[in-house]
């Protein structure tokens, strides 16, 4: 077999493996050492292994992952969203569907402190869904609003997929950061005019509209609103300005997280096991899968299957319609059977080389990438989301009525992922400001 050959084996033994469900670090990287012991010999699948991982995940900037991860799972763990959740509540109960819009802001706003999706949506199930049903909104608008809002974790700073995909793509984190902001606050006010169009059509998804606040409800919820909105100002503030790197912002936003914890009385011995636990278990898996995919990396280069991928994408036309229209035709097929940290590592080493090749910009790239990644978080049948709140609510609403409730979020995600595709300037006049 030719190495081309062997790349394209490989690269389809890695997508069974995966579907089987065999860890996507382990499959990438067992794939990558036979590979390569067979293109050539096991000495050099054994010198791969030996300096390949610590080459790579020593680099500084990937340390931001695991500081907004803590940062993240110490807000959750310290209940620092419920404040603002329910302020929010308040203030915006009176519209069509209130309560599904201040889940969409409550989820924006925390995704911006944690900049995990996963984290987002676990925290705001338990907080957001309840409420949700004991008003009397349909299952399927209450959890599809809080699976879908949970992505908004991707694209609003700080994001762990555009930490990773900028030390992979050798980009600014902090260019993809700001290019990132815009098109996260597109996409949840676009989910917000979709809730009050259907809400206003059909006003039984919502159950009853409540009461409207007194002055005094009104006042006393706004004093637990600052913790979340003071955290994002110093985090995101602090990269925008060029005060902080990524990895500084995430480090004083772990330990500002734990100061504004200690000050509300919520930062138990408890609380910060939690958390640090949280962080630990999520960081040991994404460096896992980053282990993994940089060993495919080698292999597929070595193979010569992402100059191959490149001239056959091209060969039907160098048109960037076309680049995208396969991209994103890639993605939204994988991204129903991989999670998106996995099926973002396992494709940059066949995309970045086409994107190099094509003089695509990088970051507004980027942005469409993780945009269709938050497709895929929740897509049946993986959807990581949706079973995140699954399990978040005990099984309180099955997975058939969650997925039901997803489909109208899909259909504005395909919505903003084509008004980024359309005007490009959205993600870039922010980068183009700053640096």
């Amino acid at each position: 077999m030719s190495n081309l050959d062997i790349g394209i084996l490989g690269t389809v033994v890695a997508l069974v493996l995966i579907a089987l469900r065999v860890p996507i670090g382990l499959s990438l990287g067992l794939v990558s050492i036979v590979g390569i012991s067979q293109m050539f010999n096991m000495s050099v699948a054994w010198g791969m292994i030996s300096a390949t991982p610590f080459d790579y995940v020593g680099q500084w900037e990937l340390s931001a992952a695991p500081m907004f991860l803590l940062m993240g799972f110490l807000c959750s763990s310290t209940d620092m969203t419920r404040g603002l959740f329910l302020s929010l509540r308040l203030y915006l109960a009176r519209l069509p569907g209130g309560l599904a819009i201040t889940s969409v802001g409550a989820c924006a706003f925390f995704a911006a402190a944690s900049g995990s999706s996963v984290a987002t949506a676990s925290a705001m199930s338990r907080m957001a869904v309840p409420e949700m049903l004991k008003q009397g909104y349909d299952k399927g608008l209450a959890t599809g609003t809080i699976a879908a809002s949970g992505t908004l974790g991707s694209l609003i700073p700080p994001s762990v997929l555009l930490i990773l995909y900028g030390v992979y793509a050798q980009v600014s984190v902090g260019q993809l950061f700001m290019a990132g902001f815009i098109p996260g606050i597109l996409s949840a006010l676009i989910y917000m005019a979709m809730i009050v169009t259907r809400v206003t059509l059909n006003p039984s998804l919502a159950g009853e509209t409540p009461p409207p606040p007194t002055d005094e409800e009104r006042r006393e919820a706004l004093r637990d609103v600052w913790p979340l909105p003071t955290l994002i100002l110093l985090v995101l503030g602090g990269i925008f300005s060029g005060v902080f790197s990524p990895t500084e912002a995430g480090a004083l936003g772990a330990f500002f997280a734990a100061v504004i914890g200690a000050l509300r009385g919520k930062l138990t011995r408890a609380a910060v096991i939690e958390a640090v636990t949280q962080a630990v278990v999520s960081t040991g898996s994404i460096f896992i899968i980053l282990i993994g995919s940089l060993f495919f990396t080698r292999f597929l280069a070595l193979s010569g299957l992402p100059t191959a991928f490149s001239n056959a994408i091209l060969s039907v036309s160098s048109e960037i319609w076309w680049i995208l229209f396969a991209v994103t035709l890639i993605y939204l097929v994988l991204g129903m059977l991989i999670d998106s940290i996995g099926l973002l590592l396992l494709t940059l080493p066949i995309l970045v080389p086409l994107v190099q090749t094509t003089g695509i910009d990088a970051i507004w790239f980027g942005i469409i990438i993780v945009k269709l990644l938050e497709i895929g978080l929740v897509t049946p049948p993986i959807g990581l989301n949706v079973y995140m709140i699954n399990g978040a609510l005990n099984n309180a609403v099955t997975l058939p009525e969650i997925f039901r409730g997803i489909w109208w979020f899909l259909l504005m995600d395909l919505a903003t992922l084509l008004i980024l595709i359309l005007f490009p300037a959205l993600t870039l006049w922010l980068p183009s400001l700053a640096y």
